[in-house]
């Protein structure tokens, strides 16, 4: 009787109270449980992560299904076993139709306990060469609790079930057809919305076989120098490095010794790659680190610059740069699955295998130390949590970050270099940070709009990953998107 009205409870409140109750969508807790919709299905659904399910789901969980009856926990997660996780070659997954969220407070004496979350999703069975085919699409209504300072679902009403069999000729996802299009095997996808990551998700698989899951990992390629950037601006912003000092009582590369330049090279050049270097001294016929510019005077984008940092930094420092970015980025941030250094152990099961336009497999890069410029290991949640820490200046002093964002050397019309990332001018005030990231196998780009809060992580794997750049800036970044491509095509 206590479920039954419990049930009457819920459908009640859903006639009567929530046309005051509802949230915009622009709101702190409506990004919250919008992320948390999203991880939950991505991760533990389409990806059939149990451990995670079993952690997010209330042990007391009411689940109400209107053709599948009431489910307890355990019931539900032997469910999602056997019928959802049983065929890997058969996997239903699971979309939210867009703009159909839903969120509405819970308050207990003025202070809020939870959420609930309404919508619609829409189910589909994908199955290896063949046309996806709609599984059915349902209304659902999640209750969510706070515990512990994490969401955990606690009573479910999944309802409105129906369209079995029907084939998808418009598939819920549009992102699918442009990859099919565009044939980009894997894609790791992170959407930040007001000033919060929303959506992360990953698109097809690790090696051409194993589905990729929620947390695969990716090598960023050029990626790596924003992380750096930030590990070493929040040395300064702790008053234990300074972004002005000369580098050579720390660190003078044999190659330009004898060249007195070498005594101009500072932390904010570097950054900004206004070194003079070459981007890498093993393209060059000797092989030998010189300067092809004076320092200062000119962009010039250089991996060369940055290892040269890092070098400066370690002998400093006494640590490795994977230390350090330990200590100032990866663990007040919770990156747990980033890293400079191969760890085969962590990694192997789930690190994306990079792809020439032929489908011709790359090897998979294993580095035995840092590079501060290249070759960084980490999934797309990390990255998207690092992009919002720099977005909402969560690392650095207020006068460091601001430094990090102010134009540096221009680099071609309504773009600069400024602190570690590219910044474009967008007009009345606006600007876009970002960067990319091009290696065998590896195309990867990133974009913050520090304005209105939005973000965008796009990982691929295939030489030219590039090609779906814009449709998806467009898609996820509208009138800012279309100005970035502008920029970028002029």
């Amino acid at each position: 009787m206590a479920k039954r009205s419990f049930l009457y409870f819920l459908v009640s409140l859903f006639s009567i109270s929530f046309t005051n109750a509802q949230i915009t969508e622009n709101s702190q807790l409506f990004s919250e449980l919008k992320k948390q919709d999203s991880i939950f299905f991505e991760r533990g659904f389409n990806n059939c992560d149990l451990p995670y399910l079993e952690k997010s789901v209330d042990d007391d969980l009411k689940f109400y299904h209107d053709t599948g009856g009431f489910q307890d926990k355990k019931i539900f997660l032997e469910r999602v076993k056997q019928n959802i996780c049983s065929d890997p070659l058969k996997k239903p997954i699971r979309k939210v139709v867009p703009g159909s969220l839903e969120v509405f407070p819970l308050y207990n004496n003025g202070d809020l306990y939870g959420a609930i979350q309404s919508g619609e999703h829409q189910f589909y069975i994908r199955e290896p060469g063949k046309e996806d085919i709609l599984g059915g699409k349902a209304k659902f209504t999640t209750v969510w609790t706070k515990k512990g300072g994490a969401w955990i679902m606690s009573d479910v009403l999944s309802y409105d079930h129906g369209n079995p069999g029907a084939r998808l000729s418009d598939p819920a996802d549009p992102v699918e057809q442009l990859l099919k299009d565009n044939h980009i095997p894997t894609l790791g996808l992170g959407v930040i919305e007001n000033g919060k990551l929303t959506q992360v998700k990953v698109y097809g698989t690790l090696d051409g076989k194993t589905t990729a899951p929620y947390n695969s990992l990716f090598n960023v390629a050029s990626l790596t120098k924003p992380v750096t950037a930030m590990t070493v601006l929040r040395l300064v912003s702790l008053g234990k490095w300074n972004l002005d000092e000369p580098l050579d009582a720390y660190w003078v590369d044999p190659d330009v010794a004898k060249d007195p330049r070498h005594k101009k090279l500072t932390t904010r050049i570097i950054l900004s790659h206004q070194t003079g270097f070459p981007n890498w001294r093993w393209q060059k016929k000797d092989h030998r680190l010189s300067f092809e510019s004076d320092p200062g005077s000119k962009y010039g984008y250089s991996g060369e610059g940055y290892e040269y940092l890092r070098k400066a930094v370690e002998n400093r420092f006494r640590k490795s740069l994977e230390v350090l970015a330990e200590e100032m980025v990866f663990q007040p941030l919770g990156m747990d699955d980033t890293s400079y250094i191969w760890n085969g152990k962590k990694y192997a099961e789930r690190i994306v295998t990079g792809y020439d336009e032929n489908g011709k497999a790359y090897e998979i890069v294993k580095n035995a130390k840092a590079n501060a410029a290249d070759d960084l290991t980490t999934s797309v949640e990390d990255y998207s949590k690092f992009l919002v820490a720099v977005m909402n200046n969560a690392l650095l002093s207020e006068t460091v970050g601001k430094e990090m964002k102010t134009p540096q050397v221009e680099t071609k019309r309504n773009k600069y270099f400024g602190l570690g990332f590219e910044m474009y001018d967008l007009g009345e005030g606006e600007i876009a940070l970002s960067h990319g990231g091009s290696d065998k196998g590896v195309n990867t780009f990133v974009v913050m709009l520090p304005r209105t809060g939005q973000g965008l992580v796009i990982f691929t794997n295939v030489n030219d990953g590039y090609k779906i750049y814009g449709p998806l800036i467009e898609h996820y970044l509208g009138d800012a998107g279309k100005k970035i491509i502008k920029i970028e095509t002029e």
